[in-house]
């Protein structure tokens, strides 16, 4: 491509290529003087990558170990060895992951750091021999290796340790005449705090990264505008002296996926699908009405605030997190909200084990409370028995006497309608106990969707004629998740037993059988062979067989 004339926006194939394999990057930047993890990298001492060799380097390392793969990233070909009898499994395991992602099954071996955070700085070269550093990143909350909450700068980075670090990443990116946009990647021990002798050179990311928002809100630069110009052959428009901190940035990654099932990928079409933009920069490729594919990054948004501090920062984020409404599409923003909440995280105490500590609180969900329940409800009854009625005059009508059926969750529920003195009491949020409060009517979907401090609330309002009486308890037959119909196997009318199959979803290349829940008649049928069905769809309903 160069060759043919044309011009190449960011560093040059050779410093790509000085940076691509993990053992090579790691030699040049000991020659260069950047500290890098204890460790055995193949070359260094001995040339052997036989198990026998591996193993007996790793007893000289000593015990938690980590073994990398020297082509890996994003987590791939890589494992934590805590115990000599564990090691050759996760090797075998580790070679065979990275010979499938790479091509390459090389590994080297690095010792387990204690406490460690995750420190980046980005460093920025020009075609003139300029190069600055625009300070660091942490990005130490990660889940399986994946970065998840980023911020800049680093929670508890005092000025010498800085000065090393930022210091470091020059004198590697200068190692290989870096020329454009790129981040130098350090671990960091700070089982003791962070300090500049326990800050070691992890790996170069020859390129923009997914957290470089961060890195503008602070510093005021416009990264890819830099880009542009330095490819066009312009110098650095500053120098470092004119490059400062300001404030404090953070940025979540919003991914399609559900905590509460292993962070699974969640996809399907976004029916809902609004983030705030109050306090926020949102840099998403979706909007409402796309489909999430399986086949693609599970990360719906980039969630970036910017403060005066970190603490208004944090609160600021809690916030956008808990407002966020993405709907049928399961996303990690409560997860994310309560990281923001947790008082660990609020005072600095984060290194990369943080979400694993902490997952299961994390991920705890809320139980149902009364209020939710009465705020649901009220509305599911006003948008049945008066649809289109604005509330103030849905207030002087009279309510039906039976009992509600709907289903929260998917789940049955029955509530007797809320009144007061005889009337229809749409009852108002409480705002102190329900600040993040917002109501959402799917009216296409007869679906309402309620956001309680970031979690969602899904209220499936009644379908039948006789709406605001019928049982919740209906045996709907609802979509568990987003798929394709392959298989009908009854007919309206049809008199079916409990436990008979009705129809079978094909999802996630997995087969799933429906079945009556009950015996019954099929009073509804919703779905047809071949049909594309979004999550918590009706596809059928089963009318109790009399007593």
């Amino acid at each position: 491509m160069i060759d043919a004339g044309l011009v190449w926006v960011g560093p040059s194939p050779a410093s790509i290529r000085a940076m691509g394999l993990k053992d090579a990057a790691k030699k040049l930047m000991m020659a260069a003087g950047v500290p890098v993890t204890p460790g055995y990298i193949p070359g260094l001492g001995a040339k052997d990558q036989s198990p026998e060799c591996l193993q007996k380097e790793a007893d000289s390392i000593g015990y938690p170990v980590l073994i990398k793969a020297v082509a890996g990233g994003g987590g791939k070909g890589m494992r934590k060895v805590d115990e000599r009898e564990n090691f050759l499994a996760a090797l075998d395991s580790c070679k065979r992951e990275a010979n499938s992602s790479f091509a390459n099954s090389g590994v080297l071996l690095e010792k387990w750091i204690t406490s460690p955070r995750h420190i980046e700085v980005q460093v920025f070269g020009d075609t003139h021999g300029n190069l600055v550093h625009l300070f660091e990143r942490d990005c130490s909350l990660q889940r399986r290796h994946q970065k998840v909450i980023e911020e800049a700068p680093a929670p508890g980075m005092d000025e010498a340790t800085r000065q090393a670090i930022c210091g470091a990443a020059v004198r590697a990116a200068k190692a290989v005449a870096y020329v454009g946009a790129g981040t130098i990647e350090f671990i960091a021990d700070a089982s003791e705090g962070l300090r500049a002798d326990r800050v070691f050179f992890m790996e170069m990311n020859t390129r923009l990264q997914v957290e470089h928002p961060v890195t503008e809100e602070i510093t005021g630069v416009d990264l890819v505008e830099w880009q542009l110009r330095v490819a066009s052959g312009e110098e650095l428009p500053l120098k470092q002296e004119d490059i400062a901190i300001s404030g404090h940035a953070i940025e979540a990654r919003l991914y399609a996926e559900d905590p509460a099932k292993g962070f699974l990928p969640s996809t399907g079409r976004l029916e809902r699908f609004h983030l705030s933009t109050y306090r926020a920069r949102i840099e998403t490729g979706y909007e409402q009405g796309d489909a999430v594919s399986p086949f693609y990054d599970p990360m719906l948004a980039k969630i970036v605030v910017h403060a005066e501090d970190r603490a208004e920062a944090v609160e600021a984020m809690d916030t956008e997190c808990a407002t966020a409404v993405v709907w049928p599409v399961k996303t990690n923003s409560v997860f994310l909200a309560r990281v923001f909440e947790s008082a660990e995280f609020r005072a600095g105490g984060i290194d990369t084990g943080f979400l694993e500590r902490r997952q299961n609180e994390l991920m705890a969900m809320a139980g149902v409370d009364d209020k939710t329940v009465q705020i649901g409800a009220s509305e599911v009854l006003r948008r049945v028995q008066f649809p289109g009625l604005p509330r103030k005059e849905a207030r002087t009508k009279r309510l039906p006497r039976d009992l509600l059926g709907f289903r929260l969750n998917s789940a049955p529920r029955l509530a007797f309608p809320i009144a007061v003195d005889g009337v229809i009491a749409l009852v108002e949020p409480d705002v102190a106990g329900h600040t993040a409060w917002t109501i959402d009517y799917l009216g296409d979907t007869g679906v309402l969707v309620s956001n309680d401090e970031g979690q969602l609330f899904h209220f499936d309002v009644p379908r039948t004629e006789n709406a605001p009486g019928a049982s919740a308890a209906d045996g709907a037959i609802l979509a568990p998740m987003p798929g394709k119909v392959i298989a009908v196997d009854v007919a309206e009318g049809d008199a079916v037993e409990a436990g008979q199959r009705l129809l079978v979803l094909e999802a996630m290349k997995m087969e799933h059988a429906l079945t009556a829940p009950f015996a019954g008649t099929v009073a509804e049928l919703a779905a047809r062979e071949g049909q594309q069905v979004q999550v918590e769809a009706l596809l059928a309903r089963v009318e109790k067989a009399a007593d």
